[in-house]
């Protein structure tokens, strides 16, 4: 598999071996816990994890097939366009300054957690969600992913490559499996 696909597939099956490690260090309590009023429990960052998932499958799917349609010869690079670039650094894991965060980024509102889902339910689907994931970038190994542009599922204003995608989903899930540990722990 080409080198930058394969690093994203590392990154997918790092973050489930973190959440899977998170889960069976807190109690169902501790993992239901919200540690403030406006802030989400662990279960409710999986959650949006998988609401963001599902939203990006399809798109991911179509971009696969418009890929195909272009063709031409493997990429043996892909190239993050600027958008999908800067928005893989707003959406990733957060940076802080002390105990400041930096760039806070709310969800719109088809991505919060509607929450009262069982651990189980949720780790479950997260895995299976990911392992289609994974099955769609080896699909997509060599195409032209770069070239194809989605519509982003938050909001779809913005509109960048479907590598970028990919890249975005990665980051997000390691900025979400942090913050689920946080809330845990609280």
């Amino acid at each position: 598999m080409q080198e930058q696909l394969t690093t994203i597939v590392e990154s997918l099956e790092s973050a489930q071996a973190r959440l899977h490690a998170l889960a069976d260090k807190f109690s169902d309590k501790d993992w239901s816990r919200r540690p403030g009023p406006d802030r989400w429990s662990a279960a409710d960052c999986v959650e949006h994890l998988n609401l963001t998932s599902r939203a990006y499958l399809p798109l991911l799917r179509d971009a696969t097939a418009r890929a195909r349609e272009i063709g031409g010869a493997p990429r043996k690079h892909y190239r993050p366009d600027p958008l999908g670039w800067f928005m893989s650094m707003m959406i990733g894991p957060m940076r802080h300054v002390g105990k400041f965060k930096l760039i806070p980024v709310k969800t719109t509102a088809p991505f919060v957690p509607k929450g009262g889902q069982p651990r189980d339910q949720i780790l479950s689907e997260f895995v299976r969600l990911q392992a289609d994931l994974v099955t769609l970038i080896r699909f997509a190994d060599g195409l032209p992913f770069d070239a194809v542009k989605i519509v982003s599922p938050f909001g779809g204003r913005m509109k960048y490559s479907a590598y970028s995608a990919l890249v975005i989903v990665a980051r997000h899930q390691h900025r979400h499996i942090d913050q689920a540990a946080q809330a845990a722990s609280e």
